[in-house]
């Protein structure tokens, strides 16, 4: 049996800079290029290799969870979400903002240069038009149960 404690030490020794959007990497709606993938015990883990690069998906998720806290019904926006509830706001999120550039996207293949070219399009995270992002992460399906 794993120790949690032991496991949680392990993880932040390895994650200094862990990924917000682990569970879509994890779950494989979406890919990055800065992302390393590693394992402790039998689970496994995301962490970024850019500073820069995670206080932009840092901002870009908690956007995500500001804007998608009507469409899933959060009573109390700042605690955390359920496992499914996270994966349709990161999967889905991700996916309505790649659509935004390419209308027939299936999957984000680089977080990364989806939140550079957010930034040349928009200038900024925050003038991203979320109102057709969260129409993303309303119709998000995540995988059924076998």
């Amino acid at each position: 049996m794993l120790n949690e404690g032991a496991y949680k030490a392990a993880y932040d020794e390895r994650a200094r800079l862990s990924c917000p959007f682990e569970k879509a990497i994890l779950s494989r709606c979406a890919e990055c290029g800065l992302a390393r993938k590693f394992s402790i015990a039998e689970r496994e883990a995301v962490a970024c290799e850019a500073a820069v690069a995670r206080e932009n998906c840092l901002t870009l998720h908690g956007l995500l969870h500001q804007n998608a806290a009507f469409v899933l019904r959060l009573t109390h926006p700042g605690e955390p979400l359920p496992h499914a509830k996270e994966i349709k706001v990161q999967c889905g999120g991700l996916l309505g903002i790649k659509r935004l550039f390419d209308q027939e996207a299936l999957v984000v293949e680089n977080i990364h240069a989806l939140t550079g070219e957010i930034q040349s399009r928009y200038g900024t995270l925050q003038d991203v038009p979320y109102q057709e992002v969260i129409k993303a992460v309303a119709s998000y399906e995540g995988r059924r149960r076998r």
